[in-house]
């Protein structure tokens, strides 16, 4: 059980919101959902998969919309991280293999496999992607396309609302854009009092101005790391 029940506003969108505030509970603090981002998938997107020997995803999301989209699943598929290969693996892909990085991790951990792959890496994404994979890809000499499957729109949150997510004890903060958001919001409505917990360096930095108690990421880019930080006093 936690050392003191603490209020943690889960930020980043669904349905991964709810699956991140389940796990909050479980530590025993109460889970405030107040997503700072709302995914919507790009319709009638034509994916051309001639000439390409693996995916690759830097988001659970990116995993989810190629399966909705397109019904090849033989393909190797790398993932930036564990919750974003366990998206791959539901899915229905067999042969997956996770980064546990970031993006540059992720290139680095393909173009040690180049020698393995007979064709391009397509990189289904994000129309805003966090970071440039085919670019990081193709400097490590490995032919990469990307194909936009979705887009995060902002969600605009009532003033009451925001006011009162304000207040919370911490943040949970999973992506830049998300960071950039809350940044701004907290420009409006301070929270000089609140902890914002990001799930990697890249994260949190949109936010290294911001007024706040502490601003905390863990060594390593995945959730459980993220929230062993909860009742990690600074």
């Amino acid at each position: 059980m936690a050392a003191r029940r603490q209020r943690i506003w889960i930020t980043r969108a669904q349905p991964g919101a709810e699956s991140t505030a389940e796990r909050v509970r479980a530590l025993g603090h109460e889970a405030v959902v107040a997503p700072l981002l709302a995914v919507r998938g790009i319709p009638n997107v034509h994916i051309d998969l001639a000439g390409v020997a693996a995916l690759a995803f830097t988001s659970a999301n990116g995993a989810r919309a190629f399966a909705e989209a397109c019904g090849e699943r033989n393909l190797k598929v790398f993932a930036v991280g564990a919750a974003t290969a366990a998206a791959a693996r539901a899915a229905g892909f067999r042969s997956v293999l996770s980064a546990d990085g970031d993006v540059e991790a992720l290139a680095e951990g393909i173009a040690a496999r180049k020698t393995e792959l007979r064709g391009a890496v397509l990189h289904p994404g994000a129309a805003e992607p966090a970071g440039d994979l085919a670019g990081a890809l193709e400097a490590h000499g490995v032919e990469a396309r990307r194909v936009v499957l979705y887009e995060t729109a902002p969600v605009i949150l009532a003033a009451a609302e925001a006011e009162a997510l304000a207040r919370s004890d911490a943040a949970l903060v999973h992506s830049p854009r998300a960071a950039q958001l809350l940044a701004k919001l907290l420009k409006a409505y301070p929270a000089p009092q609140m902890r914002v917990l990001g799930l990697s360096r890249a994260v949190v930095k949109p936010l290294a101005r911001t007024p706040l108690a502490a601003r905390s990421c863990p060594p390593f880019p995945l959730e459980a790391a993220l929230l062993n930080l909860i009742d990690r006093r600074p």
